[in-house]
């Protein structure tokens, strides 16, 4: 059953007024995959831009747009984030990493906060190396697990 639309299918907030507040956490991946010349570049961990430092860029766009999503996503409630954290490395198979994990103690989880963190995170990578190559790609963002609410969840 979706969550989001009334009995009269019409779009709707969900109401969580009456949900106990609790620790809710949430972990999200994904990855921009680079052509090997651009991966290259990263050899040191971290490319410099006339943007600035790549994977710090990323790490701060990403935690604003943690900070944001109930601006971007509809009916997403306005979740005050105790923690953010962001992980990006470069694997072996020229592809940045990204971690995201978002906590708080809400009525309502921060998977859509991770995972947009995660989007965010990969796109202002896209950006910031587009000059060298605009072959990179990205893929695979997910949930790997969410705790607290209702249900747990762990990507197997």
């Amino acid at each position: 059953m979706l969550t989001h639309v009334s009995q009269k299918d019409l779009p709707e907030m969900v109401d969580v007024g009456g949900k106990e507040v609790t620790h809710r956490s949430a972990v999200a991946e994904g990855w921009v995959a680079l052509p090997a010349e651009l991966a290259e570049l990263f050899r040191d961990g971290e490319l410099k831009t006339k943007k600035g430092p790549v994977f710090q860029t990323a790490i701060i766009a990403g935690t604003m747009a943690v900070k944001k999503t109930n601006e971007l996503i509809p009916f997403c409630h306005q979740v005050p984030i105790d923690d953010c954290k962001f992980t990006l490395s470069l694997e072996p198979d020229h592809r940045v990493h990204i971690i995201c994990s978002v906590s708080a103690l809400y009525r309502t989880g921060v998977e859509m906060e991770a995972l947009t963190g995660v989007s965010v995170a990969a796109l202002t990578v896209y950006d910031m190396c587009k000059a060298v190559s605009q072959r990179m790609t990205i893929e695979g963002v997910r949930l790997v697990s969410k705790h607290g609410g209702k249900s747990d969840y762990e990507r197997t």
